[in-house]
């Protein structure tokens, strides 16, 4: 068996490990049965990616979960937002097999209980850990008297129709669009979302192949979207849309092949989104979203409503206010009608809604919805986070034309600019983002801030 050092492998939202040295098959067997446990589910569905080691790691997993005896239903290849689709429609507590954007030799568990709500580290994850931890010394718990069964079942389709129900795009003009899915679980998807629309479909990167032979698939890095601008300005396309390896999370650019930065694209759904809630409802955006998001939302009659990074945050929010959408700048887009998940596709057919329901190209659209110069996220390794951030406050503390903010690392807001420095919670790293009302403002906060970083 695996090397039985669980807290290498269990995440804060995630099981994510190396295979077969840090987990394998019999480790997952274990988790099936603590997952079982800890949810007390009589039945479970589990969903896996297209990496190598997926189907094996899933089976197993519902054989320790059916020996516990739940029923399984096994819905094979999917992408990760197509289990929780199976975990709402079926009101199951789910298992996705993905390391998302990791490289071919990882895999990961993403765990949720009925209805597609997040399992995490204080909801239910930090128990099964504990479970497969005592039965790693132990040895397997004891069976049920009456083991589950193994059922598969084909929810493909009925996911498609479902986002479609969702987003109206009968009366869109035809569209051209490129689409990479990097090799991940898009190219199994988007065939079928996508089908009987007026789009002209240019797919790269379709084949299911967990070792990535192309590029990473993780379009937040650019140099993993070149191959998609390139093809966007070869096809002359409206536009292009980028997958991550489980497909949970969108990435767009334009006809020019230049990117959309993910807080317009949350800005233009949150439009459509209060739109089809007749202009009311709470649209949750993290802290480092442009301040374009809090604008348009409450320009379109909406209630912004501002969070912590992590998915985690943003759902256990949209569960407590009841909003209908959220949005993060990783590209990761969640919506009220999805069971609060998030769903990249869903985010995709909204894009293409907007666009196709207008004459203009997709850069005059998404102009309205990005209004301020960002400069990204940019990471600083350092000796002391604590000590780095306390020279920051300092240097800006005493000012009387700025406020500072401690959601989530430190916000420091001016009239024309803002940043925010976090810590990571896994390496020794500082994220800065600034955002400003024009480029030279923008440069200028960013470099100073940097300095003092870096110092």
């Amino acid at each position: 068996m695996a090397v039985a050092d669980l807290s290498q492998i269990v995440k804060a939202y995630d099981v994510r490990g190396v295979v077969p040295d840090q987990w394998d098959e019999p480790l997952a067997e274990l988790f099936g049965a603590a997952f079982v446990r800890v949810t007390g589910a009589d039945a479970i569905v589990t969903g896996h990616d297209m990496r190598p080691s997926s189907p094996a790691l899933s089976r197993a997993f519902a054989r320790g979960a059916a020996a516990q005896g739940a029923d399984v239903t096994e819905i094979g290849l999917c992408s990760t937002d197509q289990l929780y689709y199976a975990s709402g429609a079926l009101d199951l507590p789910g298992a996705m097999f993905t390391a998302s954007h990791n490289p071919a030799q990882y895999n990961g568990i993403k765990m949720c209980r009925a209805g597609a709500a997040p399992v995490g580290q204080d909801t239910g994850l930090a128990q099964i850990r504990e479970l497969a931890e005592q039965w790693l010394e132990s040895g397997a718990p004891e069976p049920a008297a009456e083991p589950g069964t193994l059922t598969s079942r084909e929810t493909l389709s009925d996911y498609a129709a479902h986002l479609r129900s969702l987003v109206d795009l009968t009366s869109i003009r035809p569209l051209k669009v490129v689409v990479d899915a990097g090799n991940g679980m898009g190219g199994h998807t988007v065939p079928t979302v996508f089908e009987g629309l007026p789009l002209t479909l240019v797919p790269m990167y379709f084949e299911l192949d967990g070792t990535f032979p192309n590029h990473e698939a993780n379009p937040l890095d650019p140099a993993n979207i070149v191959d998609l601008q390139k093809r966007v300005r070869e096809e002359s396309a409206d536009l292009g849309l980028a997958f991550d390896g489980d497909a949970d999370r969108c990435f767009v650019v334009d006809e020019n092949g230049d990117p959309v930065s993910p807080s317009a694209i949350t800005a233009l759904v949150a439009a459509r989104e209060l739109a089809r809630n007749g202009g009311k409802g709470v649209i949750i955006h993290n802290l480092i979203t442009s301040w374009t998001v809090p604008e348009v939302v409450k320009e379109h009659g909406g209630t912004p409503v501002r969070t912590r990074v992590g998915h985690s945050f943003i759902k256990a929010e949209m569960a407590k206010s009841g909003a209908i959408f959220g949005g993060e700048h990783s590209a990761h887009y969640y919506f009220k009608d999805f069971w609060n998940a998030d769903t990249g596709m869903l985010a995709a057919l909204h894009v293409l809604a907007a666009l196709g329901g207008q004459t203009g190209p997709l850069s005059a659209l998404t102009a309205e919805y990005d209004r301020y110069v960002g400069s990204g996220e940019i990471n600083s390794t350092v000796a002391d986070q604590t000590a780095r951030l306390a020279a920051i406050r300092s240097a800006y503390g005493d000012r009387e034309d700025v406020t500072l903010d401690d959601l989530d690392g430190l916000t420091v807001a001016a009239t024309d600019w803002w940043f925010n420095v976090r810590p990571s919670n896994t390496e020794p790293l500082l994220r800065l983002n600034t955002e400003a009302r024009d480029e030279a403002t923008m440069t200028k906060v960013r470099d100073e801030v940097l300095t003092i970083i870096r110092a």
